[in-house]
């Protein structure tokens, strides 16, 4: 096979003779084309008078001189270096080597810029869950709420509320008569639907909740019609509760809608990749400012012996005669769910977990602690507080630096936060047999 003269000349070493930069003394060599080439040598034998100040200075200020004086001029000038001939060199790229600044916010992930991508994919496709029941948090919208009902069978009685609370000090009668210059006709309060002008003698409820009932019909055959009655009526209910609807059926069940991201009594943030930023004020943990640490008790001060149980005494401020009793009653109460004659450093996470944090009538270490600073006013404790304060890790986010209600978003079951502490061959794995579905895909 014939090669062609651009083919030949590709694979020509490059050529230099008489180089003398620095201190190159008369070097010349030939160094192969397309290839991985090192050079090495003691420190001052002319590495980088060879490779930056030589080769790469040839190169760039060839490439320069081939354009056109219009694009020279915004390029810098570089001299010609000491050498008799250069042959076979193509335009060059030089690359600085430098230590870059340590940041004490940077990890693997930000570093990598891999961490960007997980920012995007929660705030996209993340699934907000409440802490309380476990139960998704969704914001509703028209059009959810109107697809939900077309999904009912045909002949389904509905009525559409919109559910109230009265204020405080608000007069019942006012309120009725407001609604009533509204246009509205029946409210329900008690678990029955009544008329408003038949309520008015009627004490107000208890719970100083009603609904409006802004509509009520059949579910019929899926018109054009129907569907703007329905959207209308649910724009209504939304309207008039300030984002809540309801949908009462024929059997009495009652189908609860919101158009605010709110789960048992808690108001939910939406996900953006800004929300799980540890380096941005929006994101960071409140606590630690989003370097995951605190001026707080110290781990290392409290376990100074980990090879000691608690029972043989690893907890060092459970010691002497008046806080040993801590210990005995954290033995008493906790030996059911806690192994106290296993060393410190063999507990596992969730071990520890009870012994620093304590459950329902078992007072942990940072319990003890909280109690000692109620106390603070006395200086004897005042003096242990300093003996155990250190460098300590944000018990508000658990060192992840990120706020805390950003572990409330998942993808796969999995929070950022679950994701971010994975060894690097366990999250491989996870992404590898990831299930999404064809909108999260």
């Amino acid at each position: 096979m014939k090669m062609n003269k651009s083919q030949t000349e590709s694979r020509q070493p490059i050529v230099i003779k008489g180089a003398r930069v620095n201190n190159l003394k008369n070097v010349s060599l030939e160094i192969p084309s397309n290839k991985l080439v090192v050079i090495t040598g003691v420190s001052g034998s002319g590495k980088t008078s060879l490779a930056f100040d030589t080769l790469f200075a040839e190169g760039q200020r060839r490439y320069v001189e081939s354009l056109s004086s219009y694009a020279r001029q915004f390029l810098g000038r570089m001299n010609k270096p000491e050498v008799d001939m250069i042959k076979g060199i193509s335009p060059s790229i030089a690359v600085e080597q430098r230590t870059s600044n340590r940041n004490p916010r940077s990890t693997v992930g930000t570093t990598t810029e891999i961490y960007e991508y997980l920012k995007l994919l929660y705030a996209k496709i993340g699934r907000t869950f409440s802490p309380v029941s476990g139960t998704e948090v969704k914001r509703h919208s028209v059009q959810n709420v109107v697809d939900s009902i077309m999904e009912l069978k045909q002949g389904e009685k509905i009525s559409i509320l919109s559910p109230i609370a009265l204020k405080e000090n608000e007069d019942w009668k006012e309120r009725l008569e407001l609604l009533m210059q509204l246009g509205y006709i029946r409210i329900m309060y008690g678990g029955e639907i009544t008329r408003i002008e038949e309520a008015l003698d009627n004490p107000p409820p208890k719970d100083k909740r009603v609904s409006i009932v802004i509509d009520r019909l059949s579910v019929g055959e899926r018109t054009d019609d129907l569907y703007m009655r329905l959207s209308d009526s649910v724009h209504s209910a939304f309207t008039e509760s300030d984002g809540f609807c309801d949908v009462m059926l024929s059997d009495g069940k009652v189908q609860h809608f919101s158009n605010r991201f709110e789960q048992d009594g808690i108001t939910f943030t939406k996900p953006s990749p800004n929300f799980f930023a540890f380096n941005n004020p929006y994101g960071a943990c409140k606590n630690c400012s989003g370097t995951g640490m605190v001026e707080g008790i110290s781990e290392d001060l409290v376990v100074t012996r980990p090879d000691l149980s608690v029972y043989d005494g690893a907890v060092n401020c459970w010691k002497g005669e008046v806080m040993k009793q801590y210990k005995e009653d954290f033995i008493r109460k906790a030996h059911n769910i806690f192994p106290v004659h296993k060393p410190y450093n063999e507990l596992s996470e969730e071990q520890k977990d009870i012994l620093w944090n304590g459950r329902k009538g078992i007072v942990g270490i940072n319990g003890f602690f909280d109690i000692i600073r109620k106390e603070s006013y006395k200086i004897q404790y005042r003096v242990l507080l300093s003996r155990y304060t250190g460098r300590t890790v944000c018990r508000d986010c658990n060192g992840t630096r990120i706020r805390k209600d950003a572990s409330y978003v998942k993808v796969a079951g999995k929070s950022i936060v679950d994701l971010v502490l994975m060894p690097i061959d366990e999250l491989l794995d996870f992404f590898r047999h990831i299930d999404l579905t064809d909108y999260e895909r």
